[in-house]
């Protein structure tokens, strides 16, 4: 038997039990309602978002239809360009502009305003998926639109003044015609970004479930459709800034081009242990080699060199003064480089950016050989045709040719342009003109000098390379034989050819086959081949030439000439030919004219 006061307490306990659990009950119903209205009202932001960038679209596409393209339209029907090319350039720009301006957006402004009755997106966007074919025809014609309008800029005083003109107008918001070109390319993975996120709000049981995700299933797919376009297009985007930057000057805007990493650095002297500030923009085909431009407003840099990744090379090197320094070497000129300290991430980022974008670029390139050695040295290969690394003066005491002290009076440092060693001026009293700095005429030392020349200057009885006999090189060469040489304005003469095989890159000329010295000598390195027949020509014709130098010559026949043409293209690209010789022709190739002329 249980005592009434315990009863009561055991009722009072339950009560108690019966009173929280209501209150707990009523709590979650209370934070249930507040997670339900806080999800109504992010629908509702999704839509609102949509229609505000809807209204933002058509303002585009208006101005891409009515502004640009109508006054390109009616230019061109003046007779000043081609009508095709603006019908080339904006593709189907006016079918979209009207689906979204008398369709589309009046749907969307129509439903916004009836929301509370009507909160649904997926049903109105349904009515958008029959109309993406639209814009795959749209972005399909993108880079030849991005190509044509580059073309007719440069090539159109009047197409660049007109697009200039609207540029310049406050509708555009300081952006160029590019730039509101890319929006259709966007526009649809913004809609598949919308509805994934209007999706993840919305119910499972609500009515417009069905249409929504049905309308993501055919966006989605054209989105994708579309990535490659979008990743050139954020690529473009990057091209136009740096274009800009540049102060619209160089061949920025390009769909070969596609830009890599950019960023402050310091230059290291060749003179000095100096650095100067610089710029690089790196591309996965070139590199941009920049100074700062001290101006108000408009271009940031000024293009110093653009370097090719082409045979670029780069390797780490040691400096006393700067540490974690590299080295960067191209064809057209080769810099020392130090990351600015306060950068982040390290300071060895730049050096395997180049190191990356340069194995990508030889892994996309079949012609370039994957074996190459990184070497500080300009080979003979490749000697005047690179900028070679200036060794430091204060890295030699003395000549590096011909070993004499140097000294700040008599004997100074002066720098081989062809090799970059440091000689003094007797060795370095050497012109020729280089390759990789446009063929213009630069200081060179004697070793050099002879092999882009094939020439020495006289040194007390040394023997001049001119004076080797003719037969010594006939008997060991890669081709010889009669020609017919005429160079510049000069009569017409024949000549003994030779390109021996231990100069495989010099055509020597003799008037016999058994003179004792050449006439002259031709460094083919370098050289342009010419073989189109031109009207006053003889048959069997071709020329050599490079800078203002030109050689012209007549071979015995066509035979004849495509044998010296094979040897000849070969040997200008600084590459090693294989011998024409028959195995009976190089024992007879002196013993009379006529045989050694039937011989090749």
């Amino acid at each position: 038997c249980h005592s009434p006061d315990g009863n009561l307490a055991q009722h009072g306990n339950q009560a108690h039990e019966d009173n929280v659990g209501g209150k707990a009950e009523l709590h979650s119903t209370a934070l249930s309602s507040v997670f339900q209205e806080t999800n109504e009202q992010k629908l509702y932001k999704i839509a609102t978002e949509l229609l505000k960038t809807e209204r933002a679209y058509v303002t585009r596409l208006n101005l891409l239809d009515q502004v640009f393209c109508a006054k390109l339209t009616e230019e061109a029907l003046k007779g000043t360009f081609p009508v095709d090319v603006v019908k080339n350039i904006f593709s189907n720009i006016s079918s979209i502009n009207t689906f979204h301006n008398q369709f589309l957006l009046p749907d969307l402004e129509k439903r916004m305003g009836e929301w509370e009755s009507t909160p649904r997106l997926g049903d109105i966007l349904q009515n958008l998926t029959p109309f993406l074919k639209m814009y795959a025809e749209y972005v399909k014609n993108f880079d030849n639109a991005m190509e044509l309008l580059k073309q007719w800029t440069d090539r159109s005083p009047q197409f660049k003044a007109i697009i200039q003109d609207i540029q310049s107008q406050e509708a555009c918001g300081s952006l160029t015609l590019q730039h509101h070109m890319l929006e259709p390319v966007q526009r649809v993975p913004r809609y598949e970004m919308l509805l994934k996120d209007y999706l993840k709000k919305l119910p499972q049981d609500d009515p417009d479930r069905r249409d929504a995700e049905k309308s993501l299933d055919i966006i989605a797919m054209a989105a994708t459709h579309s990535n490659s376009a979008i990743r050139k297009s954020d690529n473009l985007k990057k091209l136009l800034e740096i274009y800009e930057m540049l102060g619209e000057e160089e061949d920025i805007v390009n769909a070969s081009n596609e830009f890599i990493k950019e960023g402050h650095i310091l230059k290291l002297a060749a003179r000095n242990t100096s650095a100067m500030e610089r710029y690089l923009f790196l591309f996965n085909n070139m590199l941009l080699y920049c100074v700062p431009k001290f101006s108000l407003g408009g271009a940031k840099y000024t293009v110093r060199t653009r370097i090719g990744i082409e045979g670029m090379k780069v390797l780490e090197t040691i400096n006393e003064d700067y540490p974690h320094t590299f080295q960067v070497s191209g064809k057209e000129r080769t810099l020392e480089l130090q990351a600015r300290q306060d950068l982040n991430p390290p300071h060895n980022t730049p050096y395997r950016a180049f190191q990356e974008t340069i194995e990508i670029f030889h892994q996309k390139n079949e012609t370039f050989k994957s074996a190459s050695k990184d070497v500080e040295e300009v080979s003979t290969a490749e000697l005047g045709k690179r900028a070679p690394r200036w060794i430091r003066d204060k890295e030699v005491t003395m000549c590096m040719k011909c070993k004499e002290p140097f000294n700040a009076l008599t004997r100074r440092r002066h720098h081989c342009r062809a090799c970059g060693y440091v000689v003094c001026w007797k060795c370095s009293d050497n012109k020729v003109a280089l390759e990789y700095d446009s063929n213009k005429i630069n200081k060179v030392c004697k070793d050099c000098y002879s092999i882009l020349t094939g020439e020495e200057k006289a040194e007390g009885k040394k023997k001049g390379i001119l004076e080797i006999e003719a037969a010594q090189f006939s008997g060991s060469s890669i081709i010889c034989g009669f020609l017919q040489h005429c160079e510049k304005n000069k009569p017409w003469g024949k000549v003994w050819c030779v390109i021996p095989e231990k100069e495989a890159l010099v055509l020597y000329l003799y008037g016999a086959p058994q003179d004792v010295k050449a006439q002259s000598s031709i460094p083919l390195l370098g050289y342009s081949v010419e073989d189109s027949p031109r009207p006053a020509d003889p048959p069997a014709s071709f020329r050599l030439s490079q800078s203002k130098s030109v050689h012209s010559f007549v071979a015995e026949s066509e035979e004849l000439k495509q044998r010296w043409l094979k040897v000849i293209r070969v040997a200008v690209t600084g590459e090693v030919p294989e011998s024409q010789m028959p195995n009976d022709a190089t024992a007879n190739a002196t013993d009379t004219q006529e045989t050694s002329s039937d011989s090749t």
